[in-house]
């Protein structure tokens, strides 16, 4: 087995707003923890389009986006535990945490179950790890990652589809799990998109009583009926928001929220309701599970058959599919494909 530093074949970013163009670099070494991954699939997220453009401050340039990972692990260190070689994987949003590894520097956060919180995480890509090597995401043939972040991918679920699971997925897994959806409550998810198409059929998983979908598009409503929801509102519509008022006791906001009509999604929520955002002006955010998380949605669209709704690309033509994202001509997601 080589520990050596791979070349990476991948499409990066060198500046902002630019379109991704073929690109090589050399990987980490691998560590005895590590697992190195042959990329099959990657899915196409609003954050890669952020980073991309520097929306959430300076990116590292150039940038190799993509944590909606699907592929099969090809290297595994000494010390990996519960994966092999062959084995396929998923990777989403972070590629390290402390874990609470070390005796000398106890982390609470990790040690609780909130690695995404730990003060030493790693995103996938546009970071750095603590030796100041780059990290750069899917949009590649190879990725090695940390083994605890590669998730173990159901047999039942289709790579293309899967991708989208491990950053969407999760997004919206969440906020929902930790809402507490269950029999008795109503949920409502506002923005049938990437994101909302993936709610709906979470918050059906977990029995919610009824799932509403909020949409001013008229259209959407046989789509979001055949994806599981229960009911649709029409929030243009005066007659369709007066019925809706007071009905629901978690309201998830999965759509852009710049210049949305919060009194009128307020008005929607029944006494002690709660209305949860999971997206922000100019993006969606980056609302990733914890490691328990991640395994725990993946268990539930394994058993329950959530399955992304995606377009396929070749990896070659990820710029045709980031314009797809970019002007919202996608249903849902778009995933490229080595």
């Amino acid at each position: 087995m080589s520990t050596e530093p791979r070349t990476i074949h991948a499409y990066a970013c060198f500046g902002e707003k630019e379109e991704v163009k073929p690109w090589e670099y050399k990987s980490r070494p691998l560590g005895p923890g590590d697992v190195e991954v042959k990329i099959s699939h990657c899915g196409i997220c609003g954050s890669d389009l952020h980073t991309m453009d520097s929306g959430w401050g300076p990116s590292i340039y150039p940038c190799v986006v993509g944590h909606e990972i699907i592929g099969e692990i090809t290297l595994a260190g000494d010390e990996v535990k519960g994966m092999k070689v062959g084995d396929r994987v998923g990777v989403g949003a972070q590629v390290f945490a402390c874990l609470n590894k070390d005796p000398a520097a106890p982390c609470k956060l990790c040690s609780a179950g909130d690695d995404a919180y730990c003060p030493h995480r790693v995103w996938t890509y546009s970071d750095r790890y603590a030796d100041k090597t780059v990290t750069y995401g899917g949009y590649a043939d190879y990725i090695r990652v940390m083994h605890e972040y590669a998730f173990k991918i159901p047999d039942n679920l289709p790579s293309d589809v899967a991708a989208p699971l491990l950053c969407a997925g999760a997004t919206v897994f969440r906020p929902l799990k930790e809402a507490g959806v269950k029999p008795g409550k109503r949920v409502g998810i506002v923005g049938i998109g990437g994101l909302g198409h993936l709610a709906i059929q979470f918050a059906k998983a977990m029995e919610a009583d009824a799932v509403v979908a909020f949409s001013r598009s008229p259209n959407k409503e046989k789509e979001v009926r055949d994806l599981g929801a229960t009911d649709f509102v029409n929030y243009t519509d005066e007659k369709q928001v007066a019925a809706a008022e007071n009905s629901i006791d978690i309201l998830l906001l999965c759509a852009n929220a710049d210049k949305m009509p919060y009194t009128q999604f307020l008005s929607f929520l029944a006494v002690r309701g709660s209305l949860i955002m999971v997206g922000l002006p100019n993006d969606e955010v980056n609302n990733i599970g914890s490691i328990k998380d991640i395994k725990d949605m993946l268990e539930v669209a394994s058993k329950k058959n959530v399955r992304a709704v995606i377009q396929k690309l070749p990896m070659s033509k990820a710029n045709e599919g980031i314009k797809m994202v970019r002007d919202g001509s996608v249903r849902y997601r778009v995933v490229l494909e080595n």
